[in-house]
Formats: C-alpha cells, structure tokens, sequence
C-alpha cells in the first residue's frame, strides 16, 4: 500500500471521521453484531455466503484512513465509496464461489483499497446535454452524480446550494443520473427529471422530487409535475417513452467509467472529490483550482 507522510493521514482521517460522525448510525460496536452493512442490498445472498461477507468486511481495514474496518466505516459512513466498494468485491466473490483467501486478494487489489489523494487525477466525463446550472464560463465544473431516492444525496442539496450560492461566477453545476439498483423508484424519478428538462424546468423537478425522495410513486410524481407547471399531456407522454432509458444507461456507465461507486459522488473540473461536501471542506479545493484554471465555455 501506498505510504504516507503521518501529517497527511491525520489529515485525511480527520476529515473522514467527520463525515463518518454526521451520518454516524450505529453505536460502536454495533457493527461487529449487525447483520446489515449499511444500505448495501444483501437478499440475494445465502446465509452461509452473507456470513463470509461479513466475516471479510470486519476483518479488513477500511483504505479510506479513517481506522476503521470496511464494516464499521459502510455502517457508520454511507458516503464512503472505499469502504462500499471493497463489500461489492466481496459479495461478488461470494456469489461466484471464489475463497475467502482469493475475495481478500481481490480486495487488496482494487484501486479502492488504496487511498488516493483527497482530489483524484482529472478523467473524462461526457456531459454534453445533462443539465446545468450557473455561469456557462464557470473556471470549475462540477459534476454530480445522483440518486433521487437516494435521502444523502437528498441531503446533498442543501450543501450544494450552499457552495454555488458562495461561488456564484465561478462554479457551474452539472447533473448526471446514477439510480442505484436498490431504489425502487429512482428510475421513474431519474425519466421524470429529464422530462421535465424538456420543458425547461429540469431544476424545479429536481428540488420537488429531492423534497419528497420518499414517496416517489407514479401518482405522487405527475402530482409534483402539475405543481410547478408542467404541461401534463407532453409530460406524461415523455415519461412514457423509452427514449430516457438510454440517457440515464449512458450516465450510468459514465459514472462507473469514472469510478462512482455510489452516490452522491462529485468530481470537481473531472477530478473525483472524496471528502466531505461542506463548503468549510471543499472551500479550500475550489480555492485552489481558482489559482490555476483557465476559464473553459462548456460545449
């Protein structure tokens, strides 16, 4: 593993144990008894093959420095993508047969058992017609991916809000889709926000169905499209087509193209950030990008 100098692990793992006690759900050592990890789906899997994720995920320290194991940091820390990346290797281990001794090898070898630094290498994301919000000339893009039934992306907004509401000339928001299979109703939500862009109030649908990411029925969902004005008959006919299905496919695999694990997850100018998202945290990321970026028109 990569070694670091001490005052930069302190560093990390402060701002990690941060997150971790904002969204702190259990006591302790309640996750050396729970049966859970996290929200991470595990019905599909056999007693036996669950106690084996379990057995793995207590045993292996968490990559993201916050000196936990992988099964404390998911319960404790649903926005840590090390820690539920290292459980999707596991349960896929398990599924496939593989030994505990094989699943911990191909623990240790993802790129996610090694922390990177706090701001990742740019990647390429596409993002020609998602939807976007403030200046056009912004010198920091930054790119959402976003679950609407998922509720820390619902808290997410907020926080959102906050920095683009600090940055007002030099940041601009991009949505991307990233409905996570263990939410029933995010990709009905996920076509109703592109419908709705279709009309020009992508933004307005985006905070209605953020506000109410609990009760994201069809019928709760057309009832929030009549709110903010929405001509129903194409609204609803759009949300019936199929032509959405590929947008949010194509998102999907542009999310895990660049490494989204789970959501929300942002990147700033195609940079994959992994700290908290408070602007008193990612203030001095921005700054820093102002120091050295030239402003770039997104096409």
């Amino acid at each position: 593993r990569l070694r670091h100098n001490m005052n930069v692990r302190v560093y990390f793992a402060a701002i990690i144990l941060c997150a971790a006690a904002a969204f702190a759900q259990t006591p302790s050592t309640s996750w050396q008894t729970s049966d859970k990890l996290g929200a991470i789906d595990l019905s599909a899997l056999t007693p036996a093959q669950k106690q084996a994720v379990l057995k793995l995920t207590r045993e292996t320290d968490c990559s993201c420095l916050c000196g936990m194991k992988v099964g404390e940091c998911v319960n404790r820390d649903p926005n840590c993508t090390y820690s539920k990346a290292m459980v999707a290797i596991a349960v896929k281990g398990v599924q496939e047969g593989k030994s505990l001794v094989e699943i911990s090898k191909l623990m240790d070898a993802s790129p996610k058992a090694h922390r990177p630094k706090l701001l990742e290498d740019p990647v390429a994301i596409p993002v020609s017609g998602s939807p976007t919000r403030g200046p056009n000339d912004a010198r920091i893009t930054l790119i959402e991916f976003s679950d609407f039934e998922c509720p820390y992306c619902s808290l997410a907004v907020g926080e959102v809000n906050t920095i683009m509401t600090a940055y007002p000339k030099d940041v601009k928001l991009i949505y991307k889709q990233f409905p996570l299979s263990m939410h029933p109703h995010a990709p009905l939500a996920a076509a109703a926000s592109l419908a709705a862009n279709q009309q020009g109030k992508f933004w307005q649908m985006h905070d209605a169905l953020f506000k109410n990411f609990r009760k994201l029925s069809r019928e709760n969902i057309l009832a929030l499209a009549k709110e903010i004005g929405l001509d129903m008959d194409k609204f609803t006919a759009d949300l019936d087509s199929p032509k959405y299905q590929a947008v949010i496919k194509k998102d999907l695999a542009d999310g895990e193209t660049a490494g989204v694990y789970g959501t929300p997850s942002f990147f700033v100018n195609g940079k994959h950030y992994n700290g908290p998202l408070s602007l008193e945290s990612i203030k001095p990321i921005l700054d820093a990008e102002l120091k050295g970026v030239k402003p770039q028109v997104a096409s």
